[in-house]
């Protein structure tokens, strides 16, 4: 596979790390939780991030973690249903790279997973949901380790492949 640097994947992807932030803001905003800091897009490791208060709920905890996964899910897939109904490819083509950044960025971070885990082993005898925290972790580990072998952008492709087949 082709080694590319981090950096550089995040300055081709950026609309990805931006809707990505978005979705936890937007998320945090839907459970009351305060949002101290965003940062939408920046050149460094992470690329962006959102510094929120403690959660009311494992439900919202949950729900804060996994929000890209949901809300760029949903963009990557709005925007390529719009770009193969569109007759121009010289907007069609910006529309199939914006709809794959933003699918590549779908998946949260390792530390959205290590977050998860903390809210999921402190809930987990209180609230049964809380055990379905357990495998997404697991989850959202093995796709951060296949991203070195351009998973993300499998899982962009595999978004595009519905409208495109």
């Amino acid at each position: 596979m082709l080694f590319i640097p981090g950096t550089l994947i995040a300055i081709l992807t950026f609309p990805g790390v931006i809707v990505h932030e978005a979705g936890h803001r937007l998320f945090c905003s839907l459970a009351g939780v305060r949002v101290y800091k965003t940062c939408y897009f920046r050149l460094g490791n992470p690329a962006g991030y959102v510094i929120h208060g403690p959660v009311h709920s494992y439900g919202a905890g949950f729900l804060i973690c996994v929000a890209p996964f949901i809300v760029n899910t949903a963009i990557a897939l709005l925007i390529f249903s719009i770009a193969v109904n569109v007759s121009s490819t010289a907007v069609a083509f910006p529309l199939y790279w914006l709809g794959i950044s933003i699918g590549m960025h779908a998946f949260p971070s390792s530390g959205d997973a290590d977050n998860l885990w903390r809210y999921s082993k402190a809930a987990w005898r209180h609230n049964p949901l809380a055990v379905l925290g357990f495998p997404a972790v697991i989850l959202i580990k093995i796709a951060a380790v296949l991203s070195i072998i351009w998973f993300n952008l499998f899982y962009a492709i595999a978004l595009l492949l519905p409208f495109v087949v």
